[in-house]
Parts: C-alpha cells; sequence; structure tokens
C-alpha cells in the first residue's frame, strides 16, 4: 500500500494545528500523563527537519512540533509533522497530523500527547513541494527513560595579545552532546542580556569584560546546568606593519636539484602585532586561495607559488615568489659498478686483503642509497671502500636506489683472499743494460740507452730508481738516454714490497760524438744470410750506420774458407759482448759461415 499525503489542507488546518480526527465512536481514550517529550523544529527549508529526535521510549509522550520565528522560520512557510499510517515496516498505532507556523494561534509550537510502542515510526512533511522532509525514529521498551541532561561546553577563540586578551573580537564556540534521547536545543546569552537558540559562533566585538553563558536541552526534557566562559576584548592596537611570509618548498630532488614527481609548498606567516588573519597563494598565476594547508604540486615542468598575508589590522604584506622544477618520475634503476683491488699472487688471488669499490650513478633522480652485503650477510649502507681481509673466497653483493624508489637488480663480485707469503728478507735482483751504435772502441755515438730490470720472487718489486753521474735518485719508469757527450756513470738500486733493498749498482760507458756512415751501401735484409743460406737471425744495426750482414763482410774477399769463418767468430763474439746479439743467435751465423763455400 503506498503512502498517501494529506489530500487538501483545509482552511481551518491552516489556521490550527490538530491531531487527524477519528469517528466519535473510535474516538481514543484520553493518553496518560507523558513520561517523555520529543521535539520535532522546522524553519525555512522544505527539504529536511531543522531537529528530530531519533529514539525514544514505549509509553505516554508529548510530542511538540514547533515551526516558529524562535526556530529560524522568517518567511511564514507552513510544515506539517504527519506519522505515517500505512507503509508496512512501521508502526501505525499513533496518527499525529500537526499543521504548524509562525503565524498561527499558536506562534507555530504545538503539543500533543500519545502513547508510542516499541517499534518504528515514520513521519514527514504532507504538504506538496516538501516531500524530502521524512525520517523515523525507533521506540525502544520502556524502563531505560532518558533523565541525564546534555553535556555542553564552549570555547572562545581569537587573536589575543600577551595579556592573554583577545583584540579586536572573541569568538564563542558552543557544542552539546547527549548519548542518549539526544540534543534538542542550545541556548546562550552574552552578559545577562537573555538567553536565544545557539546556531552558530557568536562573535563578541564590544571592548570589556564579557561573560557568555549556555545550556542545552534534550530530547527528553533534560536541560543542563548553566555554564560559561569569561574573557576580555581590548583594543584594536595602531599596527601599520605587514606580516612576513616564508615559503619552504620539500621534497625528493635529483641530481639537477628538480623535485622528482611532486613538491610540497609550506608558508608560514608571522605578525607580532595584531597577528596573521589570512594569508593567501596562487599557482602559476591562477586565482589566489587562502592557504590553510601544505600545497602539494604534481604537475612535471617549472612553477611559481605566489603568496601574500594580511593581519588583523588590515596590513598586506608585498607579494613573494618560490619557484621550483617538478621533474617526470623516474622509473629507471641506478647502474652499479664494483672494482676489487690489491695485490696479487700468481693465481689472481688477493694477497692478505682485497678492497671493493661500489661506484652508483642514476641520470634520473639521482643515487639515494648504495647497500652491500658480504657472504651472505646483513645489508648495509656502503658509505667506502669495503676492505676484506678473511683468507678464502667472498662473494659481495651490491644494489642501489635512487630518489624515485627505483632500486637496480643485486649484483655480485666474487674473489679469493689469499694469505701472504712468508717474511719475505731477500732484497730483489737489479741490472742495467746499455745499447746504442758504437765505434771499434766500444763508445756510444750519438747516445746510450740504458734499460734497468728487477725481479723479486717473494713479495715483489716495490721501487726501482736510478741517478746518472751526480744527478739526483729519481724514479725509474722507462729505459732512458744518454746523449751528453763525454763518460758516464749510472747508478740504480731496488727495494721489494717487504721493505728489502738491493745493493747499490752501476754502469759505466762513453758518448761520443756520431760519425759518418761507415757502410753506405749497408745490406738491409731483415735476416742474415751467408750465401744462400738463410741464418733466421735478425739484422740488427750495430751502430755507425753497418748491419751484422756488414760487418760479416762475406763479399770482403777472404784468403780462404777458414779465414773467412774465424773472421765471422770474432765478430758475432764481439755483437755478443755489445749485448747486440745472443750467443745461440752468433752460433747460427758461425755455423751458416762453416756450411758456405766462401773463400774456397
Amino acid at each position: 500500500m503506498s503512502r498517501r499525503p494529506i489530500a487538501a489542507l483545509a482552511g481551518a488546518l491552516l489556521v490550527l494545528s490538530a491531531i487527524t480526527a477519528l469517528p466519535a465512536s473510535a474516538a481514543p481514550p484520553p493518553a496518560p500523563v507523558a513520561a517523555q517529550v520529543l521535539t520535532w523544529t522546522a524553519d525555512n527549508d522544505i527539504t529536511r527537519y531543522k531537529s528530530a529526535p531519533t529514539t525514544a521510549v514505549a509509553g505516554a509522550t508529548t510530542i511538540v512540533f514547533e515551526n516558529s520565528e524562535a526556530t529560524g522560520n522568517t518567511t511564514g512557510m507552513s510544515h506539517t509533522l504527519t506519522f505515517d499510517t500505512e507503509t508496512p515496516g512501521y508502526n501505525h498505532d499513533v496518527p499525529v497530523n500537526i499543521l504548524a507556523n509562525p503565524f498561527d494561534p499558536e506562534n507555530g509550537r504545538h503539543e500533543v500527547d500519545v502513547v508510542l510502542t516499541p517499534g518504528k515510526y515514520r513521519y514527514y512533511c504532507a504538504i506538496s513541494g516538501h516531500s524530502t522532509m521524512v525520517g523515523e525514529f525507533t521506540v525502544g521498551e520502556g524502563g531505560g527513560q532518558d533523565t541525564t541532561p546534555p553535556a555542553v561546553s564552549a570555547e572562545v577563540t581569537g587573536p589575543r595579545d600577551v595579556n592573554g586578551d583577545y583584540v579586536g573580537s572573541a569568538t564563542v564556540a558552543v557544542s552539546a552532546s547527549d548519548a542518549q534521547s539526544g540534543v534538542a536545543l542550545v541556548e546562550y546569552q552574552v552578559d545577562d542580556t537573555g538567553f536565544e537558540p545557539y546556531t552558530e559562533p557568536v562573535r563578541v566585538t564590544a571592548i570589556g569584560d564579557h561573560s557568555v553563558q549556555f545550556r542545552a536541552t534534550d530530547e527528553a526534557g533534560n536541560t543542563s546546568p548553566v555554564g560559561s566562559v569569561r574573557f576580555r576584548v581590548v583594543e584594536q592596537p595602531s599596527d601599520t606593519t605587514p606580516p612576513t611570509v616564508a615559503p619552504e618548498v620539500a621534497g625528493t630532488k635529483d641530481a639537477n636539484g628538480d623535485y622528482v614527481g611532486k613538491a610540497t609548498v609550506t608558508l608560514t606567516a608571522t605578525d607580532a602585532d595584531s597577528g596573521v588573519r589570512t594569508t593567501e597563494y596562487n599557482l602559476d598565476g591562477g586565482s589566489w586561495t587562502t592557504y590553510t594547508a601544505p600545497v602539494e604540486v604534481t604537475a612535471p615542468g617549472s612553477h611559481m607559488v605566489h603568496y601574500r598575508a594580511t593581519d588583523n589590522a588590515g596590513n598586506t604584506s608585498p607579494e613573494g615568489m618560490t619557484a621550483f622544477t617538478i621533474a617526470a618520475s623516474d622509473t629507471t634503476p641506478p647502474d652499479v659498478d664494483a672494482a676489487v683491488t690489491g695485490d696479487r699472487n700468481t693465481d689472481g688471488d688477493y694477497v692478505g686483503k682485497a678492497t671493493v669499490t661500489l661506484t652508483a650513478t642514476d641520470t634520473g633522480s639521482g643515487v639515494r642509497t648504495t647497500e652491500y652485503n658480504l657472504d651472505g650477510g646483513p645489508w648495509t649502507t656502503y658509505t667506502a671502500p669495503v676492505e676484506v681481509t678473511a683468507i678464502g673466497r667472498h662473494t659481495v653483493h651490491h644494489r642501489a636506489t635512487d630518489n624515485a624508489g627505483n632500486t637496480s637488480p643485486e649484483g655480485a663480485v666474487e674473489f679469493t683472499v689469499a694469505e701472504r707469503p712468508t717474511e719475505d728478507t731477500t732484497p730483489p735482483e737489479a741490472n742495467a743494460t746499455v745499447t746504442g751504435d758504437r765505434d771499434s772502441g766500444g763508445n756510444y755515438l750519438g747516445s746510450a740507452t740504458v734499460t734497468i730490470t728487477a725481479t723479486d720472487s717473494q713479495s715483489g718489486v716495490g721501487v726501482v730508481e736510478y741517478k746518472v753521474d751526480d744527478a739526483s735518485w729519481a724514479p725509474y719508469t722507462a729505459p732512458f738516454a744518454v746523449t751528453a757527450q763525454g763518460s758516464h756513470t749510472v747508478r740504480y738500486r731496488a727495494a721489494d714490497r717487504a721493505g728489502n733493498s738491493a745493493p747499490e749498482k752501476s754502469v759505466s760507458f762513453t758518448v761520443v760524438a756520431a760519425g759518418e756512415d761507415a757502410c753506405p751501401g749497408s745490406d738491409v735484409r731483415d735476416t742474415v744470410v751467408i750465401g744462400d743460406d738463410d741464418t733466421g737471425v735478425p739484422n740488427a744495426d750495430t751502430g755507425n750506420g753497418c748491419t751484422v750482414s756488414d760487418l760479416i763482410d762475406q763479399h770482403g774477399g777472404h784468403t780462404d774458407h777458414g779465414a773467412f769463418v774465424r773472421h765471422v767468430e770474432r765478430v758475432t763474439g764481439e755483437l755478443v759482448a755489445r749485448g747486440l746479439l745472443t750467443r745461440r743467435e752468433a752460433g747460427a751465423i758461425v755455423r751458416a759461415a762453416a756450411r758456405s763455400d766462401i773463400g774456397n
């Protein structure tokens, strides 16, 4: 069965509220004395009741419906309080139908006594166009009547001076609560001027001491004791100084100083005189907006936030601005490289210790942290190269996270640390050779090249040094040439990594001016060839423009074959002594000469 609104509101009904009439034979007995009062109120709004109960207890009840100037009806708008007697699921035993407006004989406040039974009641406004004014309340078993008044409190806010007085004005906010029947009415009065309904915070501007009293009544008719707050309002001081505003931009920055993904702008305004009234900002030239909380900016690109503040005396600060750039979100993890360094033995193992250096790079938001673990241990923040001294096989795992939260895949580097060999007490072995073109007297023509070698089979060579004549000692790194004419002495020495130093050695030689080419028609073939026999020995330059083949002089008119062979033995012996041939190479040349028929 559908709910039917009242078909017509008769003229008399428009003047006086009433309970829906019943036939005389069906008239209910008089209601007993009410044990509770339920109050509905209405105002100019046609979409809802201003206040209404949500719970009640079974038994005698006084229904109050007030639609008056006191409840906020300033237009004379009529409303009804009509109990639903048709919709299934609700109690239908109380046929209330009250019409009220501020100008009726009861000034809009009407009462009717009824008896409620446990269950739910539905109510609505029966005037056309007011169909959304609807609600329901639940009735419980008797014995739980609400006898506790509401709790009510007040808070005073506003700008205050150093004495705690309110500067220019104070605002009083009253709040009330009732856990049983609910709050029906809150009232207040300022300085004993008479209680009136409280609907919104009250602003007090009169200079001087004030007392605001307040009280609340619940739906069961219980009224709280009167509470009060006292305060003083003082005149606004003469303030001509505007507030100051400080901006702060926060967020995750990349390597370029741009904010990754978002930036949060916080504005802090201060005013030592009258106090800050409002702070405003605009983003990228948009409209000015009241600042109430930090502003989060997420759009990629360059941004400007302009800001200003006004104090309670009306002074507005100069407009300020802070600029920043937001980079697009970074989804690429960092790259991590690992390098292992240290002294190594012939097996490639690190002797005594190994040092692991991690290098992480991120071209997007920049590296935030680099971590490592050694041999499956806990992850540790990497701050400096890691020194590993434990003997054995090791694995260092590593990863890095950028400022956008991307973490690189886990990498690893493996190596072995070997024990140091027994203590090294043997110094290195150092030697020097001198090479260059020489004349028949063994002097070097134009320049002499000195090569120093040092070996150490235990800890290894640490340093090699040399000095020419009376010069200072210098580190040896590569062969060097001596070009100054005259006699020279090159001294050299070496020390190993264990600190053992070899005895100082020396080599002496003489450099003379280079002469004319002694072999203008030089044999410049790559190898020494005797007759048709290629020895495979390099045909080296022996100095003064002559090669090995030139000095052998196989076409020199030797008296017999034996004389040629003896000549070859003498020449190759000198070349071995000069370091231009090895003994093996000299033997190969002599054997080729013996096999030849030169001189026969």
